[in-house]
């Protein structure tokens, strides 16, 4: 047990170091001294490792004055000289011992992005992406999928994960299993799960028991960094204890995570909302609380669901028109399902003394309101004066005007 406790920590230290060390933009420098400047610039726009996109045949010829098929010939022959160099292995060493580690901890296979924002995270720090995060990832695109297509392979059509990678020589058919079970899951139940829900969830399948040694891998890197997120807080330390399970989250094709941080069905609008109303529902349940109209149309457009921005005229007659919102103060609205209802104050008090089915007093009234509209006590206390709605019993407390039940 000790021996195997000083291995595993020699192991981590190799691999930190290795981590340390990556850095995509120095490898392709480095592999590209080795070709001539013509072929450098063809690479580069091809691949968009220098510009802001990737350029076309037709686009990159102009530059260079030749054809379409010269540059595609170009293009072929540079990279089958990089895949010839005899220290080619020297450059990616450390790039591929990286991504192995990373792909076997997450049971063989990794979503495209989430493999990039793991591979930016270690390059470039945690919190430090920013403006070069695009740059990075072409620049380890570029990488896997021209030069370690060896020991890497890319999936682009499969019927369960969306674009990703996995080891060249990985079985997928336990990943496939409890991906297909896990949606089958969450269809019968109709719910959206944050993630340490599905993690649990996904350990209760009859799959994950069948395959439970695949998917309880080595935990010795740390994706918390690549998890970062602005609207939420992810369970990072759970992450990284099942690694496995998270990827198939993050690569199953039908399975997506909404800006909030909630996993459901991808056609589920709780987490692709498709119209203005779908967002300020999502808005308003993940704030908890009622929220100004134009507090709301704010939130819609910072979130920056999709590239349309909200209108606050907009978002104000959403809101009027549609019955699961309830006006609860001066252009606050919160959710009916929240236990908000409609109607004025006076009415408001007449339903709370109506399901109690006895006189309340004052203060008892101005509770149960409160927790109704957002209202001052003031607004609740005129309210009560309408002596053709409420009428005082027993001398400090208030029931409803010639009601025929027992006070």
């Amino acid at each position: 047990m000790e021996n195997s406790s000083i291995l595993d920590q020699i192991i981590s230290n190799h691999q930190a170091e290795e981590v340390a060390k990556l850095d995509g933009v120095e490898v392709i420098n480095n592999l590209f001294s080795e070709l001539s400047e013509r072929e450098r610039d063809v690479l580069s726009r091809r691949f968009g490792l220098a510009g802001e996109k990737r350029e076309t045949l037709e686009e990159i010829g102009k530059v260079h004055k030749l054809t379409r098929e010269r540059i595609r010939q170009i293009e072929t022959s540079s990279i089958k000289r990089l895949r010839l160099l005899e220290n080619l292995d020297d450059y990616l060493s450390g790039l591929k011992n990286v991504i192995t580690h990373l792909l076997e901890e997450h049971g063989g296979l990794m979503e495209k992005e989430y493999l990039f924002n793991n591979l930016v995270n270690f390059s470039l720090g945690a919190g430090k992406r920013g403006d070069n995060e695009t740059k990075h990832k072409r620049y380890f695109d570029f990488l896997i999928s021209r030069l370690l297509h060896d020991e890497f392979e890319e999936i682009n059509n499969s019927p369960y994960f969306k674009n990703s990678f996995k080891l060249k020589y990985q079985s997928l058919e336990h990943l496939e299993e409890l991906a297909e079970e896990l949606l089958q899951k969450i269809k019968e139940t109709k719910k959206i799960f944050l993630t340490d829900e599905l993690i649990n969830l996904s350990k209760e399948l009859d799959a994950y028991k069948k395959h439970q040694a695949k998917f309880n891998q080595p935990t010795n890197l740390d994706v918390s960094g690549a998890l970062a997120n602005d609207l939420f807080e992810e369970k990072t330390e759970l992450v990284n204890q099942n690694k496995a399970i998270y990827s198939i989250f993050q690569a199953a094709r039908e399975i997506e995570q909404n800006r909030f941080g909630h996993w459901g069905q991808a056609s589920s609008r709780e987490i692709k909302p498709k119209t203005i109303n779908d967002k300020i529902y999502l808005v308003l349940k993940n704030s908890g609380k009622p929220m100004h109209f134009a507090e709301i149309a704010d939130r819609i457009n910072q979130i920056s669901f999709d590239r349309k921005k909200a209108n606050a005229a907009t978002v104000h007659n959403e809101l009027i028109l549609d019955e699961k919102y309830i006006l609860v103060g001066r252009g606050l609205y919160g959710l009916k399902e929240w236990g908000y209802r409609k109607g004025t104050v006076a009415d408001v008090i007449e339903k709370v003394i109506t399901e109690v089915g006895r006189a309340l007093s004052r203060e008892e009234i101005i509770e149960k309101v409160l927790g109704q509209r957002l209202v001052k006590k003031a607004t609740i206390n005129l309210a009560l004066m309408n002596r053709e709605k409420f009428e005082l019993v027993g001398g400090d407390k208030y029931y409803l005007k010639n009601s025929a039940e027992i006070k």
